[in-house]
């Protein structure tokens, strides 16, 4: 396995990192690692796998978040993704929301680590592309050291090799996800000791980093960081990956350059029946901090969810960010 796999990874984030946003930031970064938004195992065994796995060839390296905890049904699940052709398996063991907790995956299973070895050896019994954990440092009070050396002991030996850690603890009763994100204290120490007990295994960062000399700082300890919210929010970011983190020289792309790449994408989608605001509201973030940003998030979130809205919607307010850009330019040569 190569290691700078996962060196860069943006997370799978229910109602956001769908393929029309996973398109959009690949147009940003060649090698950042692309995510599903959680799918369940349950989902695609019984359910329509075309539509949920769709997915544009360019999305690549691509891989699918699968919730669920039995075991049989999760390697079912991973052979329809692999089929699909998707290049990696990850498991949700980090997700504390109490739907999730319902259907007994995510973060719940961190007090179930058998559980989730036997769902983990099932995969990769029916499947040859990697199979990976995305889990949190403990829940409630099952968060000492110790159990999580246990949890990801466990899982090792029935093969996973990954393991992307969110540096928080889960709350499963009392806080709500976004609440579980933000209140428990973040604690990298830990996961920086997980990589030095476990050297043989990549160990990925993921919670609180929003840039990329954060990401460098965590890359000097492991194998790899994951970016969520700041990604998603602050997409533009994502333009120096390449060359930060990769150390890939590559064209500098500015906001309005990488918003005309997006055209072509949206006139095939529009041609499918893809409504404009399904894709537009994924590039709400992209000229943050620039003048006019405001403009372009509120003419498209103003006219794109309208019925019958085409390509012209988004052109107008691009042509509004490159009359200002056309500005910005002459100002500064001046």
């Amino acid at each position: 396995m190569e290691t700078n796999l996962h060196r860069f990874c943006i997370a799978p984030m229910m109602d956001w990192s769908d393929r029309h946003c996973r398109y959009f930031w690949r147009l940003l970064s060649r090698h950042a690692r692309l995510y599903t938004e959680m799918i369940t195992s349950a989902a695609l065994v019984h359910g329509n796998h075309q539509r949920l796995l769709d997915h544009h060839p360019a999305e690549h390296p691509l891989a699918v978040q699968l919730g669920g905890s039995e075991a049989a049904e999760l390697a079912a699940a991973a052979k329809i993704c692999e089929r699909a052709g998707y290049d990696e398996i990850n498991l949700n063991v980090g997700c504390p929301s109490e739907r999730v907790q319902s259907g007994a995956f995510g973060a719940c299973l961190m007090h179930e680590p058998e559980t989730v070895a036997n769902g983990v050896k099932a995969m990769r019994e029916a499947v040859d592309i990697p199979v990976t954990i995305k889990c949190r440092l403990g829940v409630d009070d099952n968060d000492s050291y110790q159990a999580l050396c246990d949890f990801v002991g466990i899982n090792r030996d029935a093969g996973c090799k990954v393991f992307i850690v969110h540096a928080r603890k889960a709350w499963l009763k009392g806080l709500s996800p976004k609440q579980n994100r933000e209140v428990p204290p973040l604690n990298y120490p830990r996961v920086f000791q997980l990589k030095k007990d476990f050297p043989e295994l990549q160990i990925v960062l993921n919670g609180g980093l929003q840039s990329l000399q954060a990401c460098q700082s965590a890359l000097d300890k492991l194998d790899g960081v994951m970016l969520g919210r700041e990604a998603y929010h602050n997409p533009f970011l994502l333009a120096g990956v390449d060359g930060e983190l990769f150390d890939e020289k590559q064209l500098q792309l500015n906001r309005v350059q990488v918003a005309t790449m997006f055209v072509d994408y949206i006139e095939r989608e529009l041609k499918r029946g893809t409504r404009l605001n399904h894709m537009t509201r994924h590039v709400l973030g992209l000229f943050n901090g620039e003048p006019n940003a405001r403009k372009w998030r509120r003419y498209l979130s103003e006219n794109a969810y309208k019925p019958g809205a085409g390509i012209e919607v988004y052109l107008n307010a691009l042509q509004l960010q490159q009359g200002n850009h056309a500005r910005q330019a002459k100002l500064s040569c001046s």
